[in-house]
Protein backbone atom coordinates (compact mmCIF):
# COMPACT_ATOMS: atom_id res chain seq x y z
CA UNK A 1 0.00 0.00 0.00
CA UNK A 2 1.29 3.50 -0.66
CA UNK A 3 2.42 5.53 2.34
CA UNK A 4 -0.36 8.01 1.65
CA UNK A 5 -2.96 5.35 2.56
CA UNK A 6 -1.16 4.30 5.76
CA UNK A 7 -3.30 5.03 8.82
CA UNK A 8 -6.07 6.54 6.80
CA UNK A 9 -9.60 6.92 8.10
CA UNK A 10 -10.57 3.27 7.48
CA UNK A 11 -7.47 1.82 9.11
CA UNK A 12 -7.79 4.05 12.15
CA UNK A 13 -11.46 3.09 12.52
CA UNK A 14 -10.51 -0.60 12.22
CA UNK A 15 -7.82 -0.36 14.91
CA UNK A 16 -10.08 1.71 17.18
CA UNK A 17 -12.76 -1.03 16.98
CA UNK A 18 -10.13 -3.72 17.55
CA UNK A 19 -8.77 -1.93 20.64
CA UNK A 20 -12.24 -1.22 22.02
CA UNK A 21 -13.23 -4.88 21.59
CA UNK A 22 -10.05 -6.02 23.31
CA UNK A 23 -10.79 -3.62 26.18
CA UNK A 24 -14.39 -4.84 26.47
CA UNK A 25 -13.26 -8.48 26.54
CA UNK A 26 -10.76 -7.79 29.31
CA UNK A 27 -13.30 -5.91 31.40
CA UNK A 28 -15.70 -8.84 31.04
CA UNK A 29 -12.95 -11.23 32.14
CA UNK A 30 -12.27 -9.07 35.18
CA UNK A 31 -15.92 -9.33 36.21
CA UNK A 32 -15.81 -13.08 35.81
CA UNK A 33 -12.70 -13.26 38.01
CA UNK A 34 -14.43 -11.34 40.77
CA UNK A 35 -17.41 -13.69 40.66
CA UNK A 36 -15.14 -16.74 40.50
CA UNK A 37 -13.14 -15.65 43.55
CA UNK A 38 -16.35 -14.99 45.52
CA UNK A 39 -17.75 -18.41 44.67
CA UNK A 40 -14.59 -20.24 45.75
CA UNK A 41 -14.41 -18.82 49.27
CA UNK A 42 -15.79 -21.98 50.85
CA UNK A 43 -13.64 -23.52 53.58
CA UNK A 44 -11.84 -26.63 52.37
CA UNK A 45 -10.62 -28.87 55.20
CA UNK A 46 -7.92 -30.65 53.19
CA UNK A 47 -4.69 -28.55 53.16
CA UNK A 48 -3.66 -29.87 49.74
CA UNK A 49 -7.00 -28.90 48.20
CA UNK A 50 -6.86 -25.51 49.89
CA UNK A 51 -3.32 -24.92 48.56
CA UNK A 52 -4.43 -25.85 45.04
CA UNK A 53 -7.35 -23.41 45.21
CA UNK A 54 -5.11 -20.65 46.55
CA UNK A 55 -2.55 -21.25 43.79
CA UNK A 56 -5.30 -21.09 41.15
CA UNK A 57 -6.51 -17.80 42.66
CA UNK A 58 -2.97 -16.39 42.69
CA UNK A 59 -2.48 -17.36 39.03
CA UNK A 60 -5.80 -15.79 38.09
CA UNK A 61 -4.94 -12.59 39.94
CA UNK A 62 -1.53 -12.37 38.23
CA UNK A 63 -3.24 -12.78 34.87
CA UNK A 64 -5.69 -9.99 35.71
CA UNK A 65 -2.81 -7.77 36.81
CA UNK A 66 -1.14 -8.22 33.41
CA UNK A 67 -4.46 -7.44 31.75
CA UNK A 68 -4.81 -4.31 33.91
CA UNK A 69 -1.46 -3.11 32.58
CA UNK A 70 -2.55 -3.97 29.05
CA UNK A 71 -5.75 -1.95 29.57
CA UNK A 72 -3.60 1.10 30.25
CA UNK A 73 -1.71 0.47 26.99
CA UNK A 74 -5.00 0.08 25.11
CA UNK A 75 -6.23 3.40 26.44
CA UNK A 76 -2.93 5.04 25.44
CA UNK A 77 -3.26 3.59 21.93
CA UNK A 78 -6.78 5.01 21.60
CA UNK A 79 -5.43 8.42 22.66
CA UNK A 80 -2.73 8.10 19.96
CA UNK A 81 -5.48 7.35 17.42
CA UNK A 82 -7.32 10.52 18.52
CA UNK A 83 -4.15 12.61 18.28
CA UNK A 84 -3.12 11.19 14.89
CA UNK A 85 0.08 9.56 16.21
CA UNK A 86 -1.13 5.96 16.03
CA UNK A 87 0.93 3.70 13.78
CA UNK A 88 4.10 5.77 14.06
CA UNK A 89 7.10 4.95 16.27
CA UNK A 90 7.35 7.14 19.37
CA UNK A 91 11.17 7.16 19.17
CA UNK A 92 11.90 7.47 15.47
CA UNK A 93 8.66 8.62 13.87
CA UNK A 94 8.90 5.74 11.36
CA UNK A 95 5.91 3.65 10.32
CA UNK A 96 5.28 0.78 12.71
CA UNK A 97 3.56 -1.23 10.00
CA UNK A 98 0.14 -2.78 9.69
CA UNK A 99 1.40 -6.35 10.22
CA UNK A 100 2.97 -5.43 13.57
CA UNK A 101 -0.13 -3.50 14.64
CA UNK A 102 -2.34 -6.45 13.71
CA UNK A 103 -0.23 -8.68 15.96
CA UNK A 104 0.10 -6.08 18.72
CA UNK A 105 -2.40 -3.23 18.35
CA UNK A 106 -0.90 -1.43 21.36
CA UNK A 107 2.58 -1.20 19.81
CA UNK A 108 4.08 2.26 20.10
CA UNK A 109 7.54 1.41 18.75
CA UNK A 110 8.72 0.06 15.42
CA UNK A 111 10.18 -3.43 15.52
CA UNK A 112 13.74 -2.09 15.29
CA UNK A 113 13.21 0.46 18.08
CA UNK A 114 11.63 -2.22 20.28
CA UNK A 115 14.58 -4.55 19.67
CA UNK A 116 17.04 -1.77 20.58
CA UNK A 117 15.10 -1.03 23.77
CA UNK A 118 15.02 -4.71 24.78
CA UNK A 119 18.75 -5.05 24.09
CA UNK A 120 19.50 -2.01 26.29
CA UNK A 121 17.31 -3.44 29.07
CA UNK A 122 19.08 -6.77 28.81
CA UNK A 123 22.51 -5.14 28.92
CA UNK A 124 21.89 -2.45 31.53
CA UNK A 125 18.81 -3.67 33.38
CA UNK A 126 15.67 -1.63 33.95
Amino acid sequence: MPDSEYMGELQLAFFRRKLQQLKADMLANAGETTEHLREDTVVVPDPADRATIEEEHALELRTRDRERKLLKKIEQAIVRIDSGDYGYCEETGELIGVARLMARPTASLSLEAQQRRELKQKMFGD
